[in-house]
């Protein structure tokens, strides 16, 4: 055998062996990459399996009942209060209280003076007096003719009833006249200023010779009286919360003045309606003020109880999820999530009462409710 034929033999012997190499490394790499897609897509297949059916803590309903405090503001204002203007144009003549000044009812407070008035009631008084002097003469002429009338064909019955109607008459001017008098000394006791009850002045807006009255120049009152022994909490309460009040419910609230002192007061008046701006329902307390200790318009900071009522549930807040359509809770059956239309009521610390819906005690609620979790959707717990 030549060389040249061992050297061919040898060269096809190493073509064979290279290409059963490259055979080999590439049905390897092939499995390798098999594997690796396989594996991708079971890992793929659990993600997708854990986004469908997603793992949740569940919560039971309880039946029951929150009780709970709200704290709303109010406003003090005086149980009366009153504005005191001049009846009649006149000048201020005297001036008896001032500023801060405790008065009783009926208590002069000033005194005016309108010399017309008192030139009104001095002719009065004279119509009254000329009036009557008329009138005195007419009815004892009326006398005299009824007298001589009982003679018979002394006096003409014409004469007798004219004499009457003067009488009449003159009558007649006497009452208008005593009618007029009574209107001047009204007038005239318009130039008393009186306290119409217990109270304090607190504003003085005149001085000793000011002209008042309905022609003068300022509209403000000459005095203004408050009753400040009892005073009338007001406050308030929103939509939600007004149906658990009662004209028997105590508060207690305090002042910026006095912060470390508690104040009680009782419901008295109930609006019966809603503010149509505010949306609350305005409730009034009476408070008494023997202490003399709060000023009216103060604020203060009122803390209303608000009853227990009928039992009903009580859930976790969590578990109470709210769509821009709904308030809904997600309750679970047979690993199935059901969403259930509630309304929330009372809430206190982490825990809401809810109204409606298909709930009863025991039932399992997805503890963190929302509206990723799909009404119907598949759960895990």
């Amino acid at each position: 055998m030549s060389l040249c034929t061992i050297m061919n033999k040898l060269k096809n012997k190493s073509i064979l062996l290279l290409a059963v190499l490259a055979m080999a490394v590439s049905s390897l790499s092939a499995c390798h990459s098999d594997d690796n897609e396989k594996k991708e897509q079971q890992e793929e297949e659990q993600q997708q399996a854990a986004v469908e059916t997603p793992t949740v803590q569940l919560v039971p309903v309880t039946k029951g009942r929150l009780s709970s405090v709200i704290t709303i503001p109010g406003e003090l204002i005086p149980y009366q209060q009153v504005d005191l203007y001049a009846k009649t144009n006149s000048y201020v003549k005297k001036l008896l209280v001032d500023i801060g000044s405790e008065v009783k009812q009926g208590q002069l407070l000033a005194v005016l003076e309108a010399p017309e008035i008192n030139s009104q009631l001095a002719s009065a008084q004279s119509r009254i007096k000329q009036y009557e002097a008329v009138y005195f003469a007419s009815k004892a002429t009326y006398d005299r003719l009824v007298s001589t009338s009982k003679t018979p064909g002394t006096v003409s019955q014409n004469d007798l009833e004219q004499a009457e109607a003067k009488k009449n008459a003159d009558q007649a001017n006497v009452d208008a006249a005593k009618s007029g008098l009574k209107e001047v000394s009204a007038n005239l006791a318009y130039l008393e200023i009186r306290a119409p009850f217990d109270g304090v002045i607190t504003s003085r807006n005149v001085n000793l010779g000011a002209y008042v009255g309905p022609g003068g120049k300022t509209t403000d009152p000459l005095f203004t009286v408050q009753d400040q022994n009892r005073m009338r909490l007001v406050v308030s309460v929103p939509e939600i919360y007004t149906g658990a009040l009662s004209n028997k419910s105590e508060v207690n609230f305090t002042v910026r003045a006095l912060p470390s002192e508690k104040f009680t007061a009782q419901v008295k008046r109930i609006a019966g309606a809603l503010d149509e701006k505010l949306r609350a329902e305005r409730l009034e307390m009476d408070v008494y003020n023997k202490s003399k200790k709060l000023i009216p318009h103060m604020f203060a900071e009122v803390s209303v109880p608000l009853p227990d009522g009928d039992s009903t549930y009580v859930v976790p807040k969590s578990a109470v999820a709210t769509s821009t359509e709904k308030v809904f809770v997600i309750k679970v059956v047979d690993h199935k999530a059901v969403w259930v239309d509630v309304k929330k009521g009372l809430t206190n610390g982490d825990s809401v009462e809810i109204f409606g819906g298909d709930l009863k005690a025991d039932d399992k609620l997805v503890k963190s409710a929302s509206d990723e979790i799909r009404n119907g959707s598949t759960l895990k717990y």
